[in-house]
C-alpha cells in the first residue's frame, strides 16, 4: 500500500482537492501542516527540500514528492480506477474542465478569497476586478450545471473535485451565498457532499488557521 504524506495548509483549496480525492478513494494520508502564512514556502530551504516551485500542496508517495494538483488528480484516478474518464471522450472532457478550472475559476477565486479574507487592507479596486471575473466564470458553471448533474455528465469525476474546492469554503470567506446567487452550483455542491466518505475542507485539513480580516 502506498504511504501518502500531504504538505498543506488548511485554507488551501488545492490541498483540499487532493485530500478529498484520497479520502474518497479509501486512502489515508499523514497531514503535514505548512506555515504558509509565515512565509515558509518562500524560503530557499523549503524550495530546495520540499518543492522547487514554492507551492502547496505537495503529495509524497513513498517518499517521492509530487506537485501540481491536476496531474496528481489524474494519476490518482488512474491508479484507483475511480473518478476518471471511462473513454476517450470522457477523458477529453475531464481535461477540458480541469484546465478551465485551473486557468479560470480556481485561480481567480483563490486569489480573491485570500485578499478579501486573509489580508488586513485589501485594495477595493483589485477585489472588484477579481469579483467581476469570478462572476463571469460562475455564470458559465451555473448554466452548465443546469443541464448536467456533474461536470462531465451523470457521475462525479476529478473535474468536479477540482472545480468545487474553492467554492466549498464558508461563505464568510468566499463572499458568495450560492444557495441564493447560483442555485445550480449550490445543488451540485450538495450532490458532491452526499458522496460516501465526503468531508469538508477544514475537517480534512486541520491545524493552525490564518487570521481572518473579512
Amino acid at each position: 500500500m502506498t504511504a501518502y504524506r500531504l504538505h498543506y495548509f488548511p485554507e488551501s483549496g488545492n490541498s483540499y482537492k487532493l485530500a478529498l480525492m484520497l479520502t474518497l478513494c479509501g486512502q489515508t494520508f499523514e497531514p503535514i501542516w505548512t506555515d504558509f502564512g509565515g512565509g515558509v514556502t518562500r524560503t530557499a530551504e523549503w524550495r530546495a527540500t520540499v518543492n522547487e516551485m514554492g507551492e502547496i500542496p505537495v503529495l509524497e508517495e513513498d517518499g517521492a514528492r509530487l506537485t501540481q494538483t491536476a496531474p496528481i488528480l489524474l494519476q490518482l484516478a488512474e491508479r484507483y480506477g475511480r473518478y476518471g474518464g471511462k473513454n476517450a471522450q470522457e477523458q477529453f472532457e475531464v481535461l477540458r474542465w480541469l484546465f478551465w478550472d485551473n486557468h479560470k475559476l480556481s485561480g481567480y477565486m483563490a486569489t480573491y478569497r485570500y485578499h478579501r479574507t486573509f489580508t488586513r487592507s485589501p485594495d477595493p479596486h483589485v477585489l472588484t476586478y477579481f469579483r467581476r471575473r469570478i462572476d463571469d466564470f460562475l455564470a458559465i458553471l451555473e448554466q452548465h450545471l443546469q443541464g448536467s448533474a456533474f461536470a462531465i455528465g451523470d457521475r462525479p469525476t476529478i473535474a468536479d473535485f477540482s472545480i468545487m474546492a474553492y467554492l466549498s469554503f464558508p461563505k464568510e470567506e468566499t463572499g458568495y451565498d450560492f444557495a441564493i446567487s447560483h442555485p445550480a452550483v449550490h445543488a451540485w455542491l450538495g450532490r458532491i457532499a452526499n458522496l460516501p466518505g465526503w468531508r469538508s475542507p477544514y475537517d480534512l485539513l486541520p491545524g493552525k488557521r490564518l487570521t481572518h480580516y473579512a
